[in-house]
């Protein structure tokens, strides 16, 4: 390893080092660091309305944004990693949706290959509140991925549009872990695991998986993949062997998931406005969409990875001070 990367890992333990520093002497020395803390903390959830359609009248459409992989990292993620989805700030501009009267409508922008389970319901569920309590039309625009948890977000709106080249479908649950056992034991290296029962390490990748495992967590996942297909079903009313037709992991193409029942029509964003404007006679409403606003933070963030400048290594430190990489259920689709 050169020089330069044994200086970047020192940096980037010295950057964690003085971030725990930060924290504790907040804690130890003064309530008002704390608060002062908290509203810089607080300014990274932050956001405003950016006008894509001026209006008359006081009517609204949202459009809102989800793109990248659905995952829930917190209320603010790693500064080596690029800002992406941010799960706590969606569902917050989701309630806000549900609170104001003045929006219409709401289109949301799919390109996601989806992610965790049980973010991609929170989604859904945000979604199914806002149908029910405030009853306004909700339209999503697929990208150039919409799959799995991408599609699970999107089952429920009246109407789906997609690109020709959309990549959708993908409809399952997956859950994977790493077997490292055989290397190990090549290399002359051990593990010493104490636990409470025998299923306490299930999925540890420091041995082979028990058939009695496996069923284990196989039930486990047809019960995940069993809501997937009802949301479907309800969502885009469609038979249960109709779902299950096309539920098998497969993508598909745009043209493919109109074909199949999982899209109504072909447009991107602009057609989607119009459509939405045409149908529910919303000619005259303000469109808008929510921006993220930038915060000391993201600043921090984007200086921190410009140091690294993008390298393996400083990818893997991201990695290993962000993740925590434990087998979980995913709607998912692509490279894990």
């Amino acid at each position: 390893m050169s020089i330069k990367r044994w200086i970047a890992i020192v940096i980037a333990a010295a950057l964690v080092f003085v971030s725990i520093g930060v924290t504790s002497l907040s804690f130890l020395f003064t309530r008002d660091l704390d608060g002062f803390v908290e509203k810089m903390m607080a300014s990274t959830t932050e956001y405003g309305e950016t006008v894509i359609e001026t209006g008359i009248g006081n009517e609204k459409i949202a459009v809102m944004t989800v793109d990248g992989v659905i995952q829930d990292l917190g209320d603010a993620s790693s500064i080596f990693l690029p800002s992406g989805y941010n799960h706590g700030l969606f569902l917050k501009q989701m309630n806000n949706i549900l609170e104001d009267d003045s929006i219409k409508g709401l289109i949301l922008k799919v390109n996601s290959p989806g992610g965790g389970v049980i973010e991609s319901a929170d989604i859904y569920d945000s979604i199914r509140l806002i149908q029910e309590e405030r009853n306004i039309p909700v339209y999503v625009s697929m990208g150039g991925m919409a799959a799995s948890g991408g599609y699970y977000i999107s089952a429920s709106a009246d109407k789906i549009f997609v690109n020709r080249e959309t990549i959708t479908g993908s409809i399952g649950v997956i859950m994977e872990s790493l077997n490292y056992s055989k290397l190990a034991e090549k290399y002359g290296i051990g593990f010493n695991t104490i636990k409470t029962g025998p299923y306490k390490d299930i999925m540890s990748g420091a041995r082979e998986m028990t058939e009695e495992e496996r069923a284990m967590l196989q039930d486990m996942i047809n019960d995940s993949y069993e809501r997937f297909v009802d949301i479907i079903e309800e969502g885009r009313g469609m038979s249960e062997a109709d779902v299950k037709k096309v539920a098998d992991g497969r993508i598909m193409n745009g043209r493919q998931a109109i074909e199949a029942g999982l899209a109504d029509d072909f447009g991107k964003t602009g057609d989607v406005i119009s459509a939405m404007k045409e149908d529910h006679d919303l000619q005259d409403a303000t469109v808008f969409e929510y921006t993220t606003k930038d915060s000391w933070l993201s600043l921090y963030g984007v200086k921190a990875r410009n140091l690294f400048g993008g390298n393996v290594e400083s990818e893997l430190i991201g990695k290993i001070l962000s993740d925590y990489n434990s087998p979980r259920m995913m709607y998912l689709y692509g490279e894990r």
